[in-house]
């Protein structure tokens, strides 16, 4: 059973808005309920592949390579700008239909894995987060570092999820205003843009 002090900061990490969480409230808004849940999902996947380097130890190449290293960084922040782009273009993501029938599930799910997949910083973070609540000679080491993760994704589902409903329990205000559209249009493009270009002009 993961600690409270474990759980606690989990909730702290997760609910802190980044790219994940303004995505899943975008796809919500535009799509609705069912489309933010999924992208809820799709976005807590694309943590697993940083879990698993964590876990595997892979984590440690990529923390001393810097070639490595960089090279996903700006891959990251590219894949946010690109997002701030099509969604400052795209004059109709808020014009939302009845029943959600244009939706793209697969490319849904691809950008959604991508958000966080491009996210090095993932890596690093799990890499000096985890192995902090690994209690020695409490069982085997690789059972409770597989229990930590799997707590972290399940809250961050559950919370991302929550970002999503709220956002649809809104929906029908921001469908039946042109101007709060074009306002959210411009504020999700712009916190894109923003955690792009602080992924790509930040430290290691």
């Amino acid at each position: 059973m993961p600690s409270l002090e474990y759980l606690i900061t989990c909730l702290v990490v997760v609910l802190i808005p980044g790219a994940g969480v303004i995505y899943t409230v975008s796809i919500a808004l535009v799509h609705g309920r069912r489309a933010g849940i999924l992208a809820a999902l799709a976005c807590t996947l694309g943590i697993v592949p940083h879990l698993l380097a964590t876990i595997l130890g892979v984590a440690a190449i990529l923390h001393s390579s810097a070639l490595v290293f960089e090279t996903l960084r700006y891959a990251g922040a590219a894949y946010l700008l690109y997002l701030a782009y099509a969604t400052w273009r795209d004059r109709s993501a808020l014009a939302v239909g009845g029943d959600g029938s244009t939706l793209d599930i697969r490319s849904l799910v691809a950008k959604a894995l991508l958000v966080n997949l491009l996210n090095p910083k993932l890596t690093i973070f799990f890499l000096a987060f985890l192995p902090q609540f690994v209690r020695p000679g409490a069982g085997d080491e690789l059972a409770q570092l597989l229990g930590l993760s799997a707590t972290f994704m399940l809250m961050t589902f559950v919370i991302f999820a929550i970002y999503g409903l709220l956002a649809h329990a809104f929906r029908k205000a921001v469908v039946e205003s042109q101007q709060v559209q074009a306002w959210l249009r411009r504020g999700f493009a712009a916190s894109f843009a923003g955690l792009g270009a602080n992924l790509a002009l930040a430290d290691r």
